[in-house]
């Protein structure tokens, strides 16, 4: 993979981990369209090394919060801290339950499957438009939600399927806080990336190559970046209810990549 087409890459994670538009579609579009000529380990290092780095992203932005939770923690208390960081726990059952018994399953649909891409975004766009109407309230999550927003986390392994997008709709339409919902939503994929991170690397699937290291670099640094910026911008947007104007673009995406993959076949 060339420096470009890494840029290119490392950008739209950067990007669409954090804007509900699905990261993992926007991913499978890129490489169909730059055509992907890597073996599956070298994939697999380089999803690796921008997930690692939107998930860094994730941490310098909420990094007062973090450290608030491990202090909380710390004290041994039930505190508002350790109830927070007991609901994120909670909220990876389901993904941790669906990703370890069917991860092979799920692998399959990641090979430029553009159609289901393309429908999963129309799901998407369907889901962010229901929870742009929903009215805000001042509900936090609770534990019973911190659940139903992990199924929908669990539901968003699908390519296309907005993993921020459906927790944070799925979040709003329980009633709760839309800031509240962004920040609990951004916050409990953390553990869940750097677990499949440690996954894969220990799993001995992954071939890295020196020669690759430019390329692994500055999509990292453009991932991270764009990460950044992402993050802060969509805690905005949630709290203006601006996420009908991610729905239009789902469609807009969604109904482009089924065309084309009825054109390409």
């Amino acid at each position: 993979m060339d420096i470009i087409d890494s840029i290119i890459l490392g950008i739209i994670q950067g990007l669409t981990e954090f804007l509900p538009v699905s990261s993992s579609g926007h991913l499978e579009i890129g490489k169909a369209i730059l055509g992907d000529n890597l073996v599956p380990e070298e994939s697999l290092l380089f999803t690796v090394v921008l997930h690692f780095a939107t998930a860094l992203s994730t941490m310098v932005v909420f990094r007062k919060d973090i450290l608030d939770i491990i202090k909380g923690i710390l004290k041994f208390q039930w505190n508002e801290d350790m109830q927070f960081f007991t609901k994120i726990v909670i909220s990876m059952i389901p993904a941790v339950i669906i990703g370890y018994n069917y991860e092979s399953q799920l692998a399959e649909l990641f090979g430029g499957n553009i159609q289901l891409v393309g429908y999963m975004l129309l799901l998407t766009a369907f889901l962010l438009y229901l929870a742009d109407k929903a009215k805000d309230t001042n509900k936090k999550v609770s534990f019973k939600n911190a659940l139903v927003i992990g199924f929908a986390q669990a539901i968003a392994m699908l390519p296309g399927i907005s993993r921020s997008g459906a927790t944070i709709s799925t979040s709003v339409l329980l009633g709760n806080d839309k800031t509240k919902a962004a920040r609990f939503s951004f916050l409990m994929v953390v553990p869940l990336i750097f677990g499949k991170i440690a996954k894969d690397v220990l799993s001995g699937d992954i071939t890295y190559d020196s020669s690759n290291f430019t390329s692994l670099s500055v999509g990292f640094i453009a991932a991270f970046v764009t990460g950044l910026f992402a993050c802060t911008w969509m805690i905005a947007l949630v709290k203006k209810s601006k996420l009908s104007y991610f729905a239009l673009y789902c469609i807009v995406v969604g109904i482009i990549a089924i065309i084309y993959s009825y054109s390409a076949g």
